[in-house]
C-alpha cells in the first residue's frame, strides 16, 4: 500500500487490524448499536465491533493531538502577548467516490463529540461548494463534477479561513443528493466549533507551485490532521454498482430524484450504466485527482471487500 521515499524509508508506519485494535487502551465505547445504525451510510459495514477496533483507537490518537495542539495554541499567544479566539482543530477525510467516507466523518463526530470535556464538533461536506448545475452545464462540467474545478474552491478557501480565524458564524451552502445541486438560499452554520470535520474527494489536493513566491492556499492548508480512505480499484467498483442498484428501487423512485429516469432500468442495464459512469467519470478522477494525493495523508485507512478496515497506516512524526 504505501509508497517508499528516495531513500527507500516509508514515511508510515503500518499496523494490522490487530495491532491498531490494541491502541483503544481504555478509551470507553461511547455509542450505542443504534446510533452506530444511524451514522452508517448506504452499503457501509459498520458495527460496534469496528468502532471499537478502528474508530477508538483513532479518536485516543485524536485526543493527543488536539490536546498537544491546544497547549502550542496557549503558548504561542503567551509569547506574542495576545488573546486571539480559539482555533478551531480541523480533520480532512478524503478518497474515492464509494469508499465510505460520509460514514467514517459521521462517527467521528458522533465519537469526538462524546469526549469528556464535551467539545462541539461539527462536520461538512465539500459537496456544498460545488458550482450549481446551472454552471457547470454552462461551462460544459457536468461529466467532470467531482473533479477539482468543479468546485468553488475561493468560497471553500474563505469558509475554511472565516472558521480557521474563528469568525462567527460563517456559513457553507447545503447540496441535495436528490436533485443533485445545490439548494438555492439554504445555509449551514459553522459558529465557533472545537473541532471541525470537512470530507470531500479532493480535500487533499494541491496544486501547481506559485509564482514568484505568491501565497496560493489549497484547502489541505487548513488540516490539523487528515484521514484518507483506501480500497483497490475493483471493490470500489463493486460498491459503486452495489449502491446504485439499491438506489435504483429507493431514492432514484422519487420523482425529484436527479436520477428518477433510472428507476426502471433492468438489473442488468442498471448494472451497465452504473459501470459506464464509473469508468468515464469517477475512475477518472481517481487516477487523476484523488490517488496521488493519498500519501499527504496523515493516516491511511484501507479497506478491505467486506468493508472492514484491515490495515492503519499511521505517518511518522
Amino acid at each position: 500500500m504505501e509508497q517508499q521515499t528516495d531513500d527507500g524509508v516509508s514515511p508510515y508506519r503500518v499496523f494490522t487490524r490487530a495491532e491498531w485494535a490494541e491502541r483503544r487502551a481504555d478509551t470507553p465505547m461511547t455509542l450505542t448499536p443504534d446510533e452506530v445504525t444511524r451514522v452508517r451510510s448506504l452499503h457501509d459495514r459498520l458495527d460496534i465491533e469496528e468502532v471499537e477496533d478502528i474508530y477508538l483507537p483513532l479518536t485516543r490518537l485524536l485526543s493527543l493531538y488536539v490536546a498537544a495542539t491546544q497547549r502550542l495554541f496557549r503558548a504561542q499567544q503567551n509569547f506574542l502577548g495576545t488573546e486571539d479566539s480559539k482555533m478551531p482543530y480541523i480533520i480532512g477525510v478524503g478518497g474515492s467516490v464509494a469508499v465510505g467516507k460520509s460514514t467514517t466523518a459521521r462517527v467521528l463526530q458522533a465519537l469526538l463529540a462524546r469526549w469528556p470535556n464535551v467539545p462541539k464538533v461539527d462536520l461538512i461536506t465539500t459537496d456544498g461548494f460545488l458550482y450549481p448545475n446551472a454552471v457547470l452545464a454552462r461551462e460544459g462540467l457536468m461529466e467532470r463534477k467531482g473533479f477539482p474545478e468543479s468546485y468553488d474552491l475561493p468560497g471553500l478557501l474563505r469558509f475554511l479561513s472565516d472558521v480557521k480565524a474563528g469568525r462567527r458564524p460563517t456559513r457553507a451552502p447545503i447540496y441535495s443528493h436528490l436533485v443533485y445541486d445545490i439548494i438555492p438560499n439554504q445555509w449551514v452554520e459553522i459558529d465557533r466549533p472545537d473541532i471541525l470535520i470537512v470530507e470531500g474527494l479532493n480535500v487533499l489536493q494541491t496544486g501547481r507551485p506559485p509564482k514568484g513566491g505568491k501565497a496560493i492556499p489549497y484547502v489541505s492548508d487548513f488540516f490539523d490532521f487528515s484521514i484518507y480512505l483506501d480500497a483497490d480499484e475493483t471493490v470500489l467498483l463493486n460498491w459503486y454498482v452495489d449502491r446504485f442498484l439499491t438506489l435504483r428501487g429507493t431514492a432514484f423512485r422519487d420523482p425529484k430524484s436527479y436520477f428518477h429516469r433510472y428507476a426502471t432500468l433492468s438489473d442488468n442495464a442498471a448494472v451497465e450504466t452504473a459501470t459506464s459512469i464509473w469508468r468515464r467519470i469517477n475512475l477518472v478522477n481517481l487516477h487523476e485527482n484523488i490517488l496521488p494525493t493519498r500519501q499527504r495523508a496523515d493516516l491511511i485507512l484501507k479497506k478491505e471487500e467486506s468493508h472492514l478496515v484491515e490495515q492503519v497506516a499511521l505517518r511518522k512524526l
